[in-house]
């Protein structure tokens, strides 16, 4: 039987290896990364991690068709229905994580840190988030076994 991995945690080891290219292989020049290749890869690393995050706590996922791929927009909705104050992180996020260092590969070390700062915010927020969701357990009667339930994920 394989063990689920806690989505919080992965969350924050995708942020954690982000910063581990930053600072192993990106090489700071003063106030500037010199390799916008790595900064690039850790933008996108960072991104993901917080994504992991947000499917943990957000329904973005319950109602795809197959095949079906997520828009940025999907996550600003999800987020907004349960806490309208952290669309703004999420902007921020996207804006700076995704397309400004993902994309663009900006090198600026003050803005490379401040988009890691914002997935800082939205994990921990999604943290405060997963540990308030209630697991269910389930008991079957025809065997010992036990089926976790959170909420409405299907197993």
């Amino acid at each position: 039987m394989t063990r689920l991995k806690h989505p919080i945690r992965e969350a924050e080891r995708y942020l954690q290896n982000a910063r581990q290219i930053l600072s192993e292989k990106a090489e700071k020049d003063g106030n500037y990364y010199s390799d916008n290749k790595y900064v690039k890869m850790a933008g996108n690393t960072a991104w993901n991690g917080v994504l992991v995050a947000l499917d943990a706590v957000l329904p973005v996922r319950a109602n795809m068709k197959k095949g079906q791929r997520l828009d940025f927009r999907d996550y600003q909705e999800a987020i907004a229905k349960k806490d309208n104050k952290m669309t703004h992180p999420l902007l921020n996020a996207y804006e700076m994580l995704h397309k400004s260092l993902g994309y663009d590969g900006i090198t600026e070390y003050k803005l490379v840190q401040g988009s890691l700062k914002q997935a800082d915010i939205l994990i921990a927020w999604a943290d405060k988030q997963y540990q308030n969701q209630t697991p269910i357990n389930v008991y079957s009667s025809s065997s010992s076994s036990i089926v976790a339930k959170v909420l409405d994920r299907p197993l």
